[in-house]
Protein backbone atom coordinates (compact mmCIF):
# COMPACT_ATOMS: atom_id res chain seq x y z
CA UNK A 1 0.00 0.00 0.00
CA UNK A 2 2.53 2.31 0.86
CA UNK A 3 4.25 1.45 -2.33
CA UNK A 4 1.27 2.37 -4.32
CA UNK A 5 1.26 5.80 -2.81
CA UNK A 6 5.08 6.39 -3.30
CA UNK A 7 4.71 5.61 -7.01
CA UNK A 8 1.68 7.28 -7.59
CA UNK A 9 3.60 10.55 -5.44
CA UNK A 10 6.64 9.97 -7.86
CA UNK A 11 4.13 9.68 -10.45
CA UNK A 12 2.67 13.30 -10.24
CA UNK A 13 6.22 15.02 -9.01
CA UNK A 14 7.47 13.64 -12.67
CA UNK A 15 3.96 14.75 -14.53
CA UNK A 16 4.56 18.02 -12.74
CA UNK A 17 8.25 18.87 -14.06
CA UNK A 18 7.22 17.37 -17.35
CA UNK A 19 4.40 20.47 -17.29
CA UNK A 20 7.05 22.66 -15.88
CA UNK A 21 9.61 21.68 -18.50
CA UNK A 22 7.08 22.08 -21.66
CA UNK A 23 5.44 25.28 -19.97
CA UNK A 24 9.07 26.37 -19.57
CA UNK A 25 9.58 25.46 -23.34
CA UNK A 26 6.49 27.19 -24.93
CA UNK A 27 7.36 30.57 -22.74
CA UNK A 28 10.55 30.66 -23.98
CA UNK A 29 9.77 30.06 -27.79
CA UNK A 30 6.75 32.94 -27.49
CA UNK A 31 9.59 34.92 -26.49
CA UNK A 32 12.12 34.31 -29.60
CA UNK A 33 9.10 35.11 -32.24
CA UNK A 34 7.90 37.76 -30.51
CA UNK A 35 11.83 39.32 -30.90
CA UNK A 36 11.84 37.77 -34.48
CA UNK A 37 8.86 39.43 -34.77
CA UNK A 38 10.49 42.94 -34.13
CA UNK A 39 13.58 41.85 -36.05
CA UNK A 40 11.29 41.71 -39.71
CA UNK A 41 9.91 44.91 -38.68
CA UNK A 42 13.31 46.39 -38.09
CA UNK A 43 14.61 44.62 -41.60
CA UNK A 44 11.93 46.71 -43.39
CA UNK A 45 13.18 49.78 -41.86
CA UNK A 46 16.49 49.16 -43.00
CA UNK A 47 14.88 48.63 -46.25
CA UNK A 48 13.21 51.96 -46.39
CA UNK A 49 15.59 53.91 -45.19
CA UNK A 50 17.98 54.24 -48.06
CA UNK A 51 14.82 54.96 -50.30
CA UNK A 52 13.76 58.07 -48.06
CA UNK A 53 17.01 59.08 -48.10
CA UNK A 54 17.88 59.20 -51.90
CA UNK A 55 14.26 60.91 -52.31
CA UNK A 56 15.27 63.68 -49.88
CA UNK A 57 18.74 64.18 -51.21
CA UNK A 58 17.70 65.77 -54.63
CA UNK A 59 16.09 68.66 -52.25
CA UNK A 60 18.14 69.15 -49.14
CA UNK A 61 22.02 68.79 -50.97
CA UNK A 62 22.83 71.58 -48.12
CA UNK A 63 21.92 69.46 -45.44
CA UNK A 64 24.21 66.30 -46.12
CA UNK A 65 25.14 65.94 -42.43
CA UNK A 66 21.82 64.32 -41.78
CA UNK A 67 21.53 62.30 -44.74
CA UNK A 68 24.77 60.86 -43.53
CA UNK A 69 24.02 60.68 -40.22
CA UNK A 70 20.92 58.54 -41.07
CA UNK A 71 22.76 56.42 -42.85
CA UNK A 72 25.49 55.48 -41.05
CA UNK A 73 22.96 54.98 -37.74
CA UNK A 74 20.99 52.17 -40.35
CA UNK A 75 24.82 51.01 -41.33
CA UNK A 76 25.26 50.53 -37.31
CA UNK A 77 21.54 49.37 -36.43
CA UNK A 78 21.85 46.69 -38.78
CA UNK A 79 25.81 45.59 -37.60
CA UNK A 80 24.27 45.53 -34.00
CA UNK A 81 22.00 42.65 -34.94
CA UNK A 82 25.35 39.97 -34.37
CA UNK A 83 26.77 42.56 -31.49
CA UNK A 84 24.09 41.55 -29.07
CA UNK A 85 20.60 42.65 -27.43
CA UNK A 86 21.78 45.59 -25.82
CA UNK A 87 24.11 46.89 -28.92
CA UNK A 88 21.00 46.32 -31.14
CA UNK A 89 18.54 48.10 -28.56
CA UNK A 90 21.00 51.43 -28.52
CA UNK A 91 21.57 51.01 -32.16
CA UNK A 92 17.39 51.38 -32.72
CA UNK A 93 17.29 54.06 -30.65
CA UNK A 94 20.24 56.23 -32.25
CA UNK A 95 18.51 55.36 -35.67
CA UNK A 96 15.37 56.89 -34.45
CA UNK A 97 16.58 60.11 -33.29
CA UNK A 98 18.47 60.19 -37.06
CA UNK A 99 15.18 59.63 -38.43
CA UNK A 100 13.34 62.49 -36.52
CA UNK A 101 16.40 64.76 -38.20
CA UNK A 102 15.37 64.22 -41.19
CA UNK A 103 11.83 64.82 -41.10
CA UNK A 104 12.69 67.79 -39.12
CA UNK A 105 14.86 69.09 -41.88
CA UNK A 106 12.10 68.04 -44.69
CA UNK A 107 9.87 70.61 -42.64
CA UNK A 108 12.22 73.08 -43.93
CA UNK A 109 11.51 71.96 -47.52
CA UNK A 110 8.21 72.19 -49.15
CA UNK A 111 8.82 71.02 -52.16
CA UNK A 112 10.21 67.52 -50.58
CA UNK A 113 6.95 67.93 -48.49
CA UNK A 114 4.89 67.85 -51.11
CA UNK A 115 6.74 64.99 -53.31
CA UNK A 116 4.79 61.83 -53.47
CA UNK A 117 7.54 60.09 -52.91
CA UNK A 118 8.94 61.98 -49.93
CA UNK A 119 5.08 61.25 -48.99
CA UNK A 120 4.80 57.71 -49.61
CA UNK A 121 8.37 56.50 -48.45
CA UNK A 122 7.28 58.64 -45.02
CA UNK A 123 4.30 56.76 -44.63
CA UNK A 124 5.20 53.56 -45.15
CA UNK A 125 7.87 54.33 -42.69
CA UNK A 126 5.67 55.74 -39.73
CA UNK A 127 3.20 52.72 -40.55
CA UNK A 128 6.49 50.36 -39.46
CA UNK A 129 7.58 52.60 -36.90
CA UNK A 130 4.14 51.79 -35.37
CA UNK A 131 4.70 48.11 -36.07
CA UNK A 132 7.63 47.63 -34.30
CA UNK A 133 6.31 49.56 -31.04
CA UNK A 134 3.49 47.18 -31.46
CA UNK A 135 5.92 44.35 -31.89
CA UNK A 136 8.49 45.38 -28.82
CA UNK A 137 4.91 45.74 -26.33
CA UNK A 138 4.69 42.09 -27.71
CA UNK A 139 7.73 40.80 -27.20
CA UNK A 140 8.15 42.57 -23.70
CA UNK A 141 5.20 41.11 -22.45
CA UNK A 142 6.35 37.54 -23.79
CA UNK A 143 9.54 38.43 -21.71
CA UNK A 144 7.33 39.75 -18.96
CA UNK A 145 5.25 35.92 -18.67
CA UNK A 146 8.58 34.19 -18.99
CA UNK A 147 11.00 35.79 -16.62
CA UNK A 148 7.82 35.48 -14.21
CA UNK A 149 7.69 31.53 -14.94
CA UNK A 150 10.67 31.09 -14.06
CA UNK A 151 11.35 33.08 -11.05
CA UNK A 152 7.97 31.79 -9.33
CA UNK A 153 7.73 29.12 -6.54
CA UNK A 154 8.71 25.98 -7.59
CA UNK A 155 9.02 26.47 -11.16
CA UNK A 156 12.15 28.73 -10.34
CA UNK A 157 14.25 25.56 -8.94
CA UNK A 158 13.78 23.65 -11.68
CA UNK A 159 14.38 26.51 -14.26
CA UNK A 160 17.77 27.04 -12.47
CA UNK A 161 18.36 23.51 -12.92
CA UNK A 162 17.48 23.31 -16.61
CA UNK A 163 19.47 26.33 -17.17
CA UNK A 164 16.90 29.15 -18.09
CA UNK A 165 18.02 32.48 -17.85
CA UNK A 166 16.63 36.13 -17.64
CA UNK A 167 15.56 37.25 -20.58
CA UNK A 168 16.30 41.54 -21.13
CA UNK A 169 13.35 43.49 -22.02
CA UNK A 170 13.78 46.31 -25.14
CA UNK A 171 13.48 49.37 -24.08
CA UNK A 172 13.73 52.69 -25.64
CA UNK A 173 15.33 55.12 -24.74
CA UNK A 174 12.82 58.82 -23.80
CA UNK A 175 14.05 60.57 -27.05
CA UNK A 176 12.72 57.94 -29.06
CA UNK A 177 9.69 56.83 -27.11
CA UNK A 178 7.70 58.82 -29.26
CA UNK A 179 6.99 57.51 -32.86
CA UNK A 180 8.37 59.18 -35.78
CA UNK A 181 6.31 62.17 -36.46
CA UNK A 182 5.02 62.08 -40.11
CA UNK A 183 3.34 65.44 -40.53
CA UNK A 184 2.40 67.46 -44.33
Amino acid sequence: MIGYIILALVVVILLWLLMAYNGLIAARNQTDEAWSDIDVQMKRRYDLIPNLVESVKGYVKQEKDVLEEVTKARADAISAGQSGFKQQEQAENVLTGALRSVFAVAENYPDLKSSTNFQQLSTELADTEDKIMAARRFYNANVRDFNTKIQVIPTSIFAGIMGFAKKEFFATDDASKEPVAVSF
